[in-house]
């Protein structure tokens, strides 16, 4: 018969109330109040995960989880609340330090694609209209960034959530106009500093003009002028607006991208 003991942690499970669990040790890093609040924000009973606890001198050393037990602590309003722990009673202070110093080392983190596939899959409706806005333009949301495919997930649903759906409509109607989904057009900093250049000016940037001017230089072109002004999306801004300028009467001041709308 084969032996899977060497394959099984050597643990119990037990619902243990959180004043009954220590979490001061030397090896634990510090609370973020601004991670619990975050969590506490989005509470959701079922991403609650069992908290590592190893069981020394009959006092519960929380390993893993000090962060899960405050935001159980704080929705709750008690600390009388328990939690299922999974509990080691084997280990001793040098191992905990060791466990934890080393059970992120081989997790692979969930990518931002994933999550946004997940929620599709879920029935959110945030990812499922931005995926079809996408679509319609011709354009696929991927894993690498090649002709036609955007990679920069997060960037779409920051875009979306600041500047709505008509925002990241227009966005996506002038960069696909203008350069027909060439790689280099579809990054992050592109996308967020045409919607960072259209809702400065508005009503001042005529689509058409916008496509005509940026149908005669690359995006490439575009990503190596900003690298030399500003990092992000202010510099593909900044750079916009010279082109759009260029041959033009009345041009629109540069100083509006830095002080807000004209």
């Amino acid at each position: 018969m084969n032996d899977f003991s060497k394959y099984v942690p050597n643990v119990r499970f037990e619902q243990i109330p959180i004043k009954n669990l220590v979490s001061n040790q030397e090896y634990q890093r510090h609370l973020s109040w601004q991670h619990i609040q975050r969590t506490i924000a989005g509470f959701d009973l079922y991403q609650i995960n069992p908290v590592k606890v190893s069981c020394r001198d009959s006092l519960n050393y929380v390993m893993n989880g000090q962060h899960t037990i405050e935001v159980i602590a704080t929705v709750s309003d008690s600390r009388e609340t328990p939690v299922w722990c999974m509990v080691y009673d084997d280990l001793d202070y040098e191992q905990e330090a060791h466990i934890f110093a080393n059970q992120q080392k081989y997790q692979n983190p969930i990518s931002a694609y994933d999550i946004f596939n997940a929620d599709i899959e879920a029935g959110e409706d945030k990812p499922i209209i931005i995926k079809e806005l996408v679509e319609s333009y011709g354009l696929k949301i991927a894993v690498r960034r090649t002709i036609c495919r955007i990679c920069a997930v997060s960037c779409l649903v920051q875009i979306y959530d600041k500047y709505g759906y008509h925002g990241l409509d227009r966005v996506l109607r002038l960069v696909v106009a203008a350069w027909e989904g060439e790689p280099q057009s579809l990054s992050a900093s592109m996308l967020k500093g045409i919607a960072y250049f259209i809702d400065t000016f508005g009503d001042l940037i005529k689509d058409d003009g916008f496509v005509e001017r940026f149908n005669q230089v690359t995006a490439r072109e575009i990503a190596q002028e900003a690298k030399i002004r500003k990092h992000g999306a202010i510099g593909f801004a900044e750079v916009m607006l010279i082109y759009y300028n260029k041959n033009r009467k009345g041009s629109l001041s540069m100083s509006w991208l830095h002080t807000g709308k004209p």
